[in-house]
């Protein structure tokens, strides 16, 4: 692969890719019948994530599309806790928080699909991470773009293929799975 050729795959706006993350009518009419209204903001986000400040890492949910992927954003701001320890003099958001965010948006999108919240007693936990790569650090004053899409449901246990990225150029990519944990006590 030329160095060329690695520069335009780390490049997110393809006309292809565009096209598969614009939502559908019928994806709309599939968010309607599950009371789900987008764009998504902070109070929507507190149903379906049991995080809160400063670890949850989604701001918006933008789109999601046929019960199989999800966009959204983090920005990322010189506030963040992290960034007094990593580092100070060149402040970097940690790989690790960039997955987790990537994590919150899927576990997101499996909470829309399953048709339950967090605010119910239900929960998703991380159940691995693979391939995960991180190809450009995330700074003060960037909007991370955050990508799911799902790879493989198995009753309580989810895959996806994540994806963040920073105007338009791919920072990191993982593919997560994620489980389903009830506390409802419900059988």
């Amino acid at each position: 692969m030329t160095q060329q050729s690695k520069g335009l795959d780390a490049v997110a706006n393809t006309a292809a890719e565009q096209q598969e993350w614009q939502m559908t009518a019928e994806d709309e009419q599939l968010l309607l019948d599950k009371s789900v209204s987008l764009p998504m903001g902070y109070e929507q986000l507190k149903r379906y994530l049991p995080h809160r400040y400063p670890f949850m890492l989604v701001d918006r949910v933008t789109a999601c599309g046929s019960n199989s992927w999800i966009t959204g954003y983090k920005n990322v701001t010189i506030n963040e806790p992290f960034f007094q320890g990593h580092f100070p003099q060149e402040p970097i958001m940690p790989g690790v928080l960039i997955v987790e965010a990537m994590a919150q948006l899927s576990g997101i999108l499996a909470f829309i699909n399953e048709g339950v919240t967090a605010e119910e007693g239900y929960l998703f936990l991380f159940a691995g991470v693979d391939k995960a790569r991180f190809r450009a650090p995330v700074v003060p004053g960037d909007q991370l773009v955050l990508k799911s899409k799902l790879l493989l449901q198995k009753r309580e246990l989810y895959k996806f293929d994540c994806k963040a990225y920073v105007d338009d150029k791919l920072a990191a990519s993982a593919q997560l799975m994620i489980m389903r944990q009830d506390r409802t006590g419900k059988a």
